[in-house]
Formats: C-alpha cells, structure tokens, sequence
C-alpha cells in the first residue's frame, strides 16, 4: 500500500500514516494555541508550549528564549492591542513544522517599542512558523511581516511619494535631498 511506504528511518516516522497523524496533532496545537491567542488567554496560550519556548519577531530581530520571556512578550501584545485577532488563511504542513499564513488586526491602545498609543487601526498579513517537541507541544514560534506596514497604518512612517512623506524627507533628510537636487553621489 502506498500509505504504509516507509520513511528514510532518523527518528521520523516510519509511515506515512504515522507522519499524517503527527501532522494532525501539531495541527490541532497550533490551533488551539491560535484560539487562545484570540481569547487573550494568556496562561492557556503559554499550556501550548512544551517545557522550554521561545518567540522569534524577525522584522525587529527580536528573540525572546525561553517561556517567561515568551510569556512576557505576549503579556506587552495583549495590553498594547486589547482587540488583537488572528484570521487564519491558509495552512501549510511539513514533516518539521507548520507554517500558517495569517492577518492580524487589532487597534493601537499602548505603548509599543517607545511609540504612545495611537488608537489606530492595523491590519496586516503575517506568516508564522511553529516548530515542535518531542511531544508535539509547541518548542516555538517565529513571526515575519513587513513591518513598514505596521508603521504606516500607526501613522509613524509615510510613503516617500504622498505629500506627507515628501516633506516628512525634506525635514528629517534635507543633505540627501540636496545632493539628490544637485546630482552629487556619495562615494
């Protein structure tokens, strides 16, 4: 039978039978670890993670190693967006991990890395990464966006070529303006 094909045998399964209902038991982890992040519930949120965690925001190189700074991390998410919510798009499953490709909204209620609340709105799409224990708890996650985004729906960055940004780079950028007006390159 083609299910029961063996595996190269490294301590991975030894089926394809046994892969698929690996896949399914980090799949409903990863769910409900989504579903606790939406309920903001935080001590069932950290019960997804094994005995040791870490969380990986890669547009900020920020890595925080182990659970309480985990902890901590999601602490400061949910006071700084007491509305955030994940709709997750699409799943993907590999024989390692899962990757998940969602959008995140929420409103901008607290302080966050240095920036006062705004109360704006951010809508955007991430995609996380969950690797695995040996019992299939979650050993972490690690997060990429396009934080540019972020900052512009918090009203913190602008498109250089909208008035706003025009002048925000005459302002905060006047010797690269000048030399771009008069042709000189820097070397």
């Amino acid at each position: 039978m083609a299910l029961q094909a063996k595996l190269v045998s490294n301590g991975q399964p030894s089926t394809l039978t046994e892969l698929e209902a690996r896949q399914a038991r980090r799949l409903r982890q990863v769910e409900e670890h989504v579903r606790l992040e939406n309920a903001h519930d935080l001590d069932g949120l950290m019960s997804t993670f094994g005995s040791s965690g870490f969380y990986d925001d890669e547009p900020w190189a920020e890595h925080h190693q182990g659970l309480d700074a985990v902890r901590s991390y999601y602490q400061n998410l949910l006071r700084v967006a007491p509305d955030f919510h994940i709709e997750v798009k699409r799943r993907h499953l590999t024989d390692d991990g899962i990757a998940l490709e969602v959008q995140l909204t929420g409103t901008h209620s607290g302080a966050w890395r240095g920036l006062p609340a705004t109360g704006r709105r951010f809508d955007f799409p991430l995609c996380a990464f969950f690797t695995f224990d040996e019992g299939d708890r979650l050993a972490g996650e690690r997060i990429y966006y396009d934080r540019a985004t972020v900052l512009q729906q918090l009203a913190v960055l602008s498109d250089p070529t909208s008035l706003k940004g025009r002048i925000g780079m005459l302002l905060l950028h006047p010797i690269t303006i000048l030399r771009a007006a008069l042709g000189i390159r820097k070397r």
